[in-house]
This record gives structure tokens, C-alpha cells and sequence, in this order.
């Protein structure tokens, strides 16, 4: 089927979904497999093993050891990569275009014929253990995963990503070998490429590449329901590290745009509201900005600042202030520079090959379809001051929330007293 004169897409007889896009004028293409695994699909006791699962890809096949994937690759003078998110995992490579049939080789053959030699597995576990460490000393990386964990409480969508130590610390061949079992069937695949790339010539090596594979029974991931509360941890650090998390729309929601203009407008970049009241006003922070994250089923939207102990109320209160006054008297043209924003963004970001790749992957995952950019763009011009009032006000009354403070934060604001100036 073909959406484009320049984008296509195809379906295998097992499932194995392939989408392309070309790009006249790139000698380069951007390819790879996004399979829809992620942490959220983990049972409690395989949290973390889809993120081991990706670091084992490249630690040797059938066919080629750890060096040889390397070298494959860069001899050519391309790059591979992958990383882990809770609702996928994805392997990509960039490479120029008559290196696209190496490309697709290596990331069909990572994926489809791993050894995971023990020896390996203990090397990544190291390795694993230490990122997990590293995650652990770095103070705004951490404070998002306990505010995740505190927002979706004993639910997939509440754990870390990279994984607890004890789990990591315990992870064997066969379990690696079961979830690829369980998640990694042609139907939770997408071939995504975008660049200098000609789709029948991908879609033949697609067969031959990933055709026999046979179809695997489909996985519900347990649905995500944002419960809230309070995380606190005190520390002897320079800062104190402020996270707010409200429920917001997950990415196939009607208001998922209106949510997305919303965090722009309130603290998305230098001329947003906290940023001009919190910072450049007030002087009580360095860093402070809003985003709007979305899953399948749920979405947060998350303020995050780092400022001193003596300041953290008053930064919170400030914080609820503005989002209270966002409700009744944000301007048309705040909406219009947050709209201009994330068009602009959308536009820029289509000039890479990696990502335009990317985004077709996460729409047919999404929609199993390809929306037309006119479309999506004008979802984004539809959105009124009226529509981001009524969000701010909704955000702000009734959506339940999550506080996470990290830091010399025990004199530092309550979620009750938060809750309650909301509703002052």
C-alpha cells in the first residue's frame, strides 16, 4: 500500500510489518527494527530483561562475534545502536545507501541469532549493574523513575527500565531466551527506513530475511492506571531536585495535542510561563521545564526543577500558582507560539533520516497506519486558547498527581500541600 509517491509500506504473511520512506537528495539511510517490547510488557520478575535483552544483541550471533558486529558496520562507516523504552526496544543502524542489504543483514541477524554465551551474560550484567550505578548518582535521572514508580504504584508502567540490581544481579540464558520467546514475534516487529532507500528491493530482503518466521500468540500488556503519591529521599547534595507528575492523555487520546501545547506553554522553553516567573524573575532555579509524556493507555505531565533547600517551597508554590493562572488566563498568543513550537519541531526533526524512521515505526505500532503530515499538522492548528484553558483547569483541579523530592528536601513542601493550593 502505498500512502506517497515516497512512502510505502507492506505486511509479510506472517505479520512482519515494513514501512519506508524515500528522501531524494540523502546519500544515507537510516534502517532498523522496532519491536514492541518494553518494560511495561516484563513480568515482576523479568523487570529489567528487556533492556539486558538489548545490550545482548550485540554481544554475538551465530554468524558474527561481538567484534564482527562492530566491525560490520563501522568498516563501512556507518553506526548501530539501540535502546530500550517501556513500550519498545529498538535496533537501527545508519549507513550509506549501498550499505542498507548489510545493514538489515546484521540487525536480522542480532535479532534472530543471538548465542547469549554465558560469558557474555556476565560481562553485560557488569556492565548493566554499573549503567544502573551511574543512573543512581545522577540526581535528575533518578528522580524521574521514583516519580514513575510513585505515579503507577506495583504496575509495569511504574518500573525502571534499566531494572533492580537483585534482577539484573539473577538473569540466565533461559531467560533471555523466554522473553524473546514470548515478545519477539513478527507481528511485535516494524522495519522502519527512511533515507536513500528503495522499498522493493527492502521488502524482497525482508522475506528472505525474516518470512519463515512464524507467528507468535499476542501479548496484552496488564493496563496502566496513574495512581500518585509521594516519594521523598534526603540526601546531602548541592540541590534539591523537585518533580511533579499530574495524569495527562496517552498518545492515542483526542486531547493528546491540546496536552502537549499545554506543557509547552507552561514550561517548555525560555519564554514559557515558569520559565520567565521561576527563573528569570525570581532567580530560584537554573533548570525548570514542563513535558508531556505519552503510552498507550495513560500520559503524564511532569514539572521538574532543581533549586535550594531554603527555596523549594517557595518554588512549588510559585509552580501551583502558575498553573492555576494558566487556567483562566492564557493567551492566544502563548497557544500560538506553543502551536509554532511543536510544528516547528515536528518539521525540523523530519530533515533526519534517523528520525523520520523512528516516527514511522512509532505510528504504525500507534495507528498501523501512516498519517498524512497535513493531517497531524492541522490537529495541531485546531487546538484553541479556549481548548488549553480548559486543560489547565482540569490538569490543575481534578488530575491526580505525583511528587518526588530528592535532596536536602526534608523541610521541603508535602503533596498534601500542594493538593491543597491546587484547590485554593
Amino acid at each position: 500500500m502505498t500512502t506517497s509517491s515516497s512512502l510505502q509500506q507492506h505486511r509479510l504473511s506472517n505479520g512482519f510489518r515494513i514501512v519506508t520512506e524515500h528522501m531524494p537528495g540523502l546519500a544515507s539511510a537510516t534502517i532498523g527494527v522496532w519491536v514492541g517490547a518494553g518494560a511495561r510488557h516484563e513480568a515482576t520478575t523479568q523487570n529489567g530483561i528487556a533492556h539486558f535483552l538489548e545490550h545482548m544483541a550485540f554481544k554475538g550471533t551465530k554468524r558474527r562475534s561481538a567484534l564482527q558486529i562492530a566491525e560490520a558496520i563501522e568498516d563501512v562507516g556507518g553506526y548501530i545502536n539501540a535502546y530500550t523504552s517501556r513500550e519498545v526496544t529498538a535496533y537501527y543502524a545508519r549507513v550509506l545507501e549501498n550499505d542498507v542489504p548489510l545493514a538489515l543483514d546484521v540487525i536480522a541477524d542480532i535479532l534472530l541469532n543471538p548465542v547469549f554465551e554465558e560469558a557474555e551474560i556476565e560481562i553485560e550484567r557488569g556492565v548493566i549493574l554499573q549503567e544502573i550505578g551511574q543512573a543512581l548518582d545522577t540526581p535528575d535521572d533518578v528522580i524521574f523513575d521514583w516519580l514513575q514508580e510513585t505515579a503507577y504504584p506495583d504496575q509495569p508502567m511504574g518500573r525502571t527500565i534499566l531494572g533492580p540490581t537483585e534482577r539484573v544481579s539473577s538473569f540466565s540464558k533461559a531467560d533471555l531466551s523466554k522473553f524473546v520467546g514470548q515478545h519477539y514475534g513478527p507481528e511485535q516487529m516494524i522495519l522502519s527506513a527512511a533515507g536513500s532507500i528503495d522499498h522493493d528491493a527492502l521488502v524482497k530482503m525482508a522475506e528472505g530475511l525474516f518470512g519463515h518466521m512464524t507467528p507468535t500468540p499476542a501479548f496484552d500488556a496488564a493496563p496502566s492506571k496513574f495512581i500518585g503519591g509521594e516519594v521523598r529521599q534526603t540526601k546531602s547534595l548541592e540541590q534539591a531536585h523537585f518533580a511533579l507528575a499530574f495524569e495527562s492523555p496517552g498518545y492515542r487520546a483526542d486531547d493528546i495535542y491540546v496536552a502537549q501545547i499545554y506543557a509547552s506553554a507552561l514550561g517548555g522553553g525560555m519564554s514559557s510561563r515558569l520559565f520567565q516567573e521561576v527563573r528569570e524573575k525570581r532567580g530560584l532555579c537554573y533548570t525548570i521545564f514542563a513535558q508531556a509524556g505519552a503510552h498507550a493507555d495513560t500520559g503524564m505531565t511532569t514539572i521538574y526543577a532543581g533549586t535550594s533547600a531554603e527555596q523549594l517551597g517557595e518554588l512549588a508554590e510559585i509552580t501551583v500558582d502558575e498553573m492555576k493562572r494558566a487556567a483562566s488566563d492564557m493567551s492566544p498568543a502563548e497557544v500560538a507560539r506553543a502551536r509554532a513550537q511543536m510544528k516547528a519541531g515536528l518539521l525540523m526533526g523530519l530533515e533526519s533520516s534517523s528520525n523520520r524512521a523512528e516516527r514511522l515505526a512509532r505510528l504504525i505500532q500507534i495507528w498501523d497506519r501512516i498519517p498524512p503530515l497535513a493531517e497531524t499538522v492541522s490537529m495541531i492548528d485546531d487546538v484553541t486558547t479556549g481548548d488549553v484553558r480548559d486543560f489547565a483547569e482540569k490538569i490543575v483541579s481534578k488530575a491526580p498527581a505525583a511528587l518526588a523530592l530528592y535532596g536536602p528536601v526534608g523541610g521541603g513542601p508535602t503533596l498534601d500541600q500542594i493538593q491543597g493550593r491546587r484547590v485554593a
